[in-house]
């Protein structure tokens, strides 16, 4: 096709980079790459951009590509002198050596209430604004060294322009809301709070927020470059999420988020009050265990993940009285970097693998339930629930989620719906309107609802002291 343009749409996410190649107007995969990342909380930049240049390479290459948009991790702290140069290796969101500098940065801003209102969130340790404050703390001669902060889909984007000028920097609102220095409701950085984490006064340039809808700047061979986005905005994008549709993601991490017409400000620290990839908010609630406990269940058990499903499915709801609390890395939602996973209730009926299987599955997906119900107390309307991620494939996986969520629960097809997200926004940039594109066949499915499962599961989360 003569006319045809070609955009790309790049996911830099904690485990891999995925670079996606479609028709900018119909949405039609033309091809596709991805290399992995190094593993680990704590990584030097330049693996990604190695990484990104490989999938970019093994999509094809970017030759025929009209304009490019990078999606990734919220987050990660890279740290660059007046030079442009990486200071240290970057901390990423789920690197919680910062939690003892979350609280003190919360309280040094007037407490919760003040700091929800002032950037839209309590801080933890996921946020960009407490790993500058523990490098303040633990290397203040790296401190004193910052010029520039950027975030891993700032710096991956500014690579692509040559990665020289500080003030080419660029971003959007959905990303920098999740600094802890950006006020999402005024589109704002909040510099006080950035001085006050890095304990200095120096001139520190920040990347430019550019709009959703435009080009912050080009690569080094004349292709646009659009704003990008955050992981989750960039999912909402791909799914292209509407009010009253909240997405629950399985990925390292756990989210659960919602597209919202107005902004949120949460001082018990449960819901981030991020902004989304089209101008709105994206009141989110993030958990650091999600698939990574399915892991855990298939080395425990000795099967594969179908099968920790399938065995899942011939158990009770409530897996006959055994609980999983499933903090295996710590916990953000919440607010727990220390804790440690805990069965309860085991006793010799409940010792076999399905019941096992039953409560590592549940465990996961009440900390998911616990996070859509902390954005319906906000005020956010529920229309459709959507899951999403590698584990939403796995049959145990929805029922378990609709009769614990007491919702239907939708399940589109499996995709990379954060970079296909940022391959949206490029093309919105490119036709000077936002494309609407066929997802394909969405699965429906209902439960009946099992409260006891979420009540034996509260019981267990209220009256654990393990943190």
């Amino acid at each position: 096709m003569a006319n045809r343009q070609i955009i790309a749409g790049v996911d830099s996410s904690t485990q891999s980079v995925k670079v996606v190649i479609r028709d900018a107007n119909t949405g039609e995969l033309l091809r596709e790459g991805k290399a992995a990342h190094p593993e680990g909380t704590e990584v030097d930049p330049k693996h990604w951009k190695r990484a990104l240049d490989t999938a970019i390479g093994s999509a094809g290459g970017l030759d025929d590509v009209s304009a490019i948009s990078i999606a990734g991790q919220q987050h990660g702290m890279v740290a660059l002198d007046s030079q442009g140069q990486i200071i240290r290796p970057a901390l990423l969101w789920n690197d919680l050596r910062s939690a003892q500098a979350a609280l003190d940065l919360n309280r040094e801003e007037g407490g919760n209430d003040e700091i929800a209102r002032k950037v839209g969130s309590v801080l933890v340790a996921s946020f960009t604004a407490t790993k500058l404050r523990w490098m303040a703390d633990h290397e203040p001669e790296n401190a004193a060294k910052v010029a520039s902060v950027a975030l891993p889909h700032d710096w991956l984007s500014w690579q692509l322009q040559g990665g020289r000028d500080l003030e080419n920097l660029f971003t959007d609102r959905s990303d920098a809301s999740g600094t802890g220095y950006f006020d999402p409701t005024s589109s704002h950085y909040r510099e006080d709070i950035l001085r006050l984490a890095l304990r200095h006064d120096l001139e520190v340039t920040l990347p430019k927020i550019i709009e959703p809808n435009k080009f912050g700047g080009t690569t080094t061979h004349g292709i646009p470059i659009a704003a990008g986005a955050g992981d989750n905005a960039g999912a909402a994008l791909g799914l292209q999420a509407q009010p009253g549709d909240v997405v629950v993601s399985l990925g390292t991490s756990g989210t659960a988020f919602a597209v919202s017409n107005t902004p949120t400000h949460d001082a018990s620290g449960a819901v981030a009050g991020f902004a989304d990839a089209t101008g709105r908010f994206l009141p989110l609630v993030c958990t650091l265990n999600a698939a990574r406990i399915l892991d855990a269940a298939t080395r425990i058990l000795g099967k594969t993940h179908d099968e920790i499903g399938e065995l899942a499915l011939t158990s009770k709801p409530g897996a006959n009285g055994l609980t999983l609390l499933p903090y295996f890395e710590g916990e953000r939602t919440p607010n727990r970097p220390h804790a440690t996973g805990t069965f309860a209730g085991m006793n010799l009926t409940n010792s076999n693998p399905a019941d096992i299987a039953r409560a590592m599955i549940e465990g996961m997906l009440c900390g998911l339930t616990d996070a859509v119900d902390a954005l319906i107390a906000l005020g956010v309307s529920v229309n459709r629930i959507l899951i999403i991620g590698g584990a939403a494939k796995n049959r145990a996986i929805p029922e378990i989620a609709s009769a614990l969520m007491a919702h239907e629960v939708i399940v589109p097809p499996m995709g990379e719906y954060v970079a296909d997200g940022a391959a949206k926004q490029a093309a919105w940039a490119l036709l000077g309107e936002m494309p609407q594109w066929n997802l394909g066949q969405v699965l429906h499915h209902t439960a009946k609802p099992t409260p006891h499962v979420m009540d034996q599961y509260r019981t267990l989360r209220d009256n654990t002291s393990n943190w």
